[in-house]
């Protein structure tokens, strides 16, 4: 988690060609570590799922980083899924109409 962070601080925002704060707010990993799903979420973007494909589409060069990161870590890097983490924004939601 600590690794993608990093990643999604210097280097994704770079690779997707966007100006945006994506911060990764849970990692899942299967018991034999043969899949992580990543959730985070995606601020200061006009079109959150367009942000969330593009991330989608660099999938194998996001986990070829994060394998030369964790490469002592891990013997296999586990296939990555994104998915939206829209916790956050329901919590804005629930802020603004206690606000009303």
């Amino acid at each position: 988690m600590k690794d993608l962070g990093d990643m999604f601080l210097r280097e994704i925002p770079e690779m997707i060609s966007e100006r945006v704060m994506i911060t990764v707010t849970k990692v899942r990993v299967t018991r034999d570590l043969s899949l992580a799903r990543i959730y985070i979420s995606i601020f200061a973007a006009p079109d959150k799922e367009a942000v969330l494909e593009k991330i989608r589409k660099h999938t194998k060069p996001i986990r070829l980083e994060l394998g030369k990161r964790i490469r002592h870590q891990l013997r296999v890097v586990p296939e990555l899924v994104f998915e939206h983490d829209d916790s956050l924004d329901y919590i804005d939601h629930i802020d603004e109409l206690l606000k009303e």
